[in-house]
């Protein structure tokens, strides 16, 4: 289908001459005398440009150019005129408008400023569709209570500049909540780059982070920008960030403190703009106590905690996933949806998903792949092929070895406000009512067993 133009010009020889060129060109062409005329006509039919005349009759046309953009914001528009000047042609820009040519027109100059305003045009609805596909990609699905307030949490806390630290078992998800924070956030537009820092290897991981001058190591043929630096005006998520060494901790602190990072193998050190944003299937408590794991860097990243929750804790959601998770490889292999019966979807809920929602995925798209017929049935869903116990939550060790019944009792209630406070993300008000306590003797429990955020010259503490 050839792309509609629509030609807004009270002089019928301009009208006839612009429509015999662009129908040369292929160009499906309307033609209107009036500014009140051009608002009729677009809001009759669909439109992809509009050449639009400065002169005209009753409406003119910069009053023309600021309905038409109050109707159809993404509409393209050049203006035409034969008495225009910079201070006409600046506020038609100000108002919208892509482009501003002169009368007499001339051929060439006309055929490219509409190749112009529609190639740009095309480049605007691909980055509309991509950044729908990319928005689809990264769904949060599901509607049970923890991830209607996870979802919740994102919002809050996107817009802000705070950094995120994300914790969750394997294949729970925690990419996801990074992502999701990213795109609902101020840098959206901005870079997204991910490290995983348990797969790199560690004297490489460095180079990685901060780069490298020419020659800096053996191999290194040429100057390189680590991922500070292609994350600055975006977002840089330390997946696994519990796996990095103290070594790296320590440069990552650093760049943290100073906003700017030292390539190795020396060179000027590189202001950066970078909102950070980890996660860990680790107990970082336990790796702090066990010094694998820096104080003063969980402080840094722990700014807003995130809390993902297991598959287990959230089987409500297993027959929404497993439908998205249908409808997505029905596109991705080019084939109709499978019906997954009630049956099936039982069976999927009742499993105990060590691999989270990581292994739903890869079992969905075998039973998409492999199942015959059109339907799912509950007998072609695969047994678990290994179960393991559910993992405990993380908490803060406690020694009770030796310890009166009041000590130990004591133990017990730290460990378990500590794993309510975590499972609900640092929310004191969410936790009082997980605990069914009042929050102010929540407040004043966790103060005397040491768990409150301690604030002194800027430094944050979760935990003891």
């Amino acid at each position: 289908m050839s792309e509609s133009i629509l030609i807004v010009d009270d002089e019928s020889g301009v009208r006839a001459s612009l429509s015999g060129i662009l129908g040369d060109e292929g160009y499906s062409v309307e033609t209107a005398d009036s500014g009140e005329d051009c608002l009729t006509r677009l809001a009759r039919g669909h439109h992809d440009l509009v050449l639009l005349d400065v002169w005209l009759p009753g409406m003119d046309g910069l009053t023309t150019l600021s309905r038409v953009r109050e109707l159809e914001p993404d509409l393209p528009i050049v203006m035409i005129s034969g008495h225009g000047t910079i201070e006409t042609a600046v506020k038609a820009v100000r108002l919208g408008a892509l482009d501003f040519i002169e009368k007499p027109l001339s051929l060439e100059k006309t055929l490219v400023a509409v190749r112009n305003a529609l190639h740009q045009r095309r480049l605007e609805w691909e980055v509309r569709s991509l950044r729908r596909e990319v928005e689809q990609k990264w769904l949060m699905v599901g509607e049970s209570p923890a991830i209607c307030g996870l979802r919740a949490d994102i919002m809050r806390a996107a817009p802000s500049h705070g950094r995120a630290l994300i914790f969750g078992e394997n294949g729970t998800g925690k990419e996801l909540v990074a992502r999701n924070i990213h795109l609902h956030s101020r840098r959206s537009s901005g870079p997204f780059i991910e490290v995983n820092c348990a797969a790199i290897p560690e004297e490489l991981i460095e180079s990685e982070l901060f780069g490298h001058a020419r020659g800096a190591f053996t191999g290194a043929h040429m100057a390189r920008k680590g991922k500070f630096e292609q994350a600055d005006g975006g977002t840089l998520f330390l997946d696994e960030v519990g796996d990095m060494s103290l070594k790296t901790q320590a440069k990552v602190l650093r760049a943290l403190q100073e906003q700017r990072v030292e390539p190795l193998g020396g060179g000027p050190a590189t202001p950066i703009d970078v909102r950070v944003i980890a996660a860990t299937n680790k107990d970082l408590l336990q790796q702090i106590e066990k010094r694998l794991f820096r104080d003063d860097l969980f402080f840094r990243l722990n700014v807003i905690p995130f809390h993902v929750p297991p598959l287990r804790e959230r089987r409500s959601d297993i027959p929404l996933l497993a439908r998205h998770f249908v409808a997505r490889l029905a596109l991705e292999y080019g084939r109709r949806p499978k019906e997954l019966t009630t049956e099936a979807l039982g069976v999927l809920s009742a499993l105990p998903w060590p691999g989270n929602v990581r292994e739903l995925h890869n079992v969905i798209e075998r039973l998409f792949i492999m199942s015959p017929g059109e339907r799912i049935r509950a007998e072609d869903v695969p047994q678990p092929s290994f179960s393991r116990p559910e993992p405990p939550a993380p908490c803060v060790p406690q020694k009770t070895s030796g310890a009166t019944l009041a000590e130990a009792r004591d133990a017990f209630e730290r460990q378990h406000i500590w794993k309510t406070y975590q499972a609900c993300g640092g929310n004191m008000s969410r936790t009082a009512e997980a605990l069914k306590v009042e929050r102010s003797n929540l407040y004043r429990k966790m103060k005397a067993f040491g768990l409150l955020p301690l604030r002194k010259s800027g430094a944050t503490r979760t935990a003891p």
